[in-house]
């Protein structure tokens, strides 16, 4: 019997993603009034460790949190995990899209290789772990293009689309966060086929 999840976000549009792409495995999730957990981890792994193991206390549910950003080869891997303040603590998404394009404008196409990665933990009320990541590789356009997504997805670009003019579903099928919860439901069936085991 699959369990009901926390999602440990307050980040709407992370999670109506990751209700999109669970739900489909059987899974339940649910959000809960958690307390905010300063991410003052080092790593994306890290930080998701240290939401989804508050929202489980919290809550005494088994809970998904994910920490992701993205990460520009110029400039030395930033944002990174400072993803979501890099243009200052009450920047819009705007703010920190203009941020990034103004410090790589001096740099050509070639170099503007980006990758958005996504850290998933889950945490059980028993203390068991899984933790998985997903990464996907790109580069950072000259402009915004598209209405779709949201953060940097208007000038993250695969091939000659940004992330901002997919469907949801195209989206899904080729994103950090898809690939690191396709990965999570993996490691949850041989988690939940060990339990079984064990009893």
């Amino acid at each position: 019997m699959m369990e009901t999840f926390v999602i440990a976000t307050h980040n709407a549009h992370k999670l109506e993603e990751m209700r999109r792409i669970l739900e489909p495995f059987g899974m339940t999730v649910i959000t809960a009034d958690l307390t905010d957990v300063p991410e003052t981890g080092k790593t994306f792994a890290e930080n998701a460790y240290l939401k989804a193991k508050a929202a489980c206390e919290q809550t005494g549910k088994p809970a998904i949190a994910d920490d992701s950003g993205l990460a520009v080869d110029a400039l030395s891997g930033a944002p990174g995990i400072y993803s979501a303040r890099y243009a200052g603590e009450h920047a819009s998404d705007q703010d920190r899209i203009q941020k990034l394009l103004s410090e790589l404008q001096p740099y050509p196409e070639p170099e503007r290789t980006a990758r958005f990665v996504c850290a998933v933990c889950c945490v059980f009320p028993n203390g068991d772990v899984l933790r998985c990541e997903g990464v996907c590789e790109g580069r950072i356009g000259f402009a915004p293009c598209g209405e779709n997504g949201f953060g940097y997805d208007p000038v993250f670009f695969l091939d000659t689309r940004s992330f901002a003019e997919l469907s949801k579903e195209e989206k899904d099928a080729v994103s950090h966060r898809g690939k690191a919860l396709e990965e999570f439901q993996r490691l949850l069936k041989e988690y939940n086929r060990q339990i079984k085991e064990q009893q």
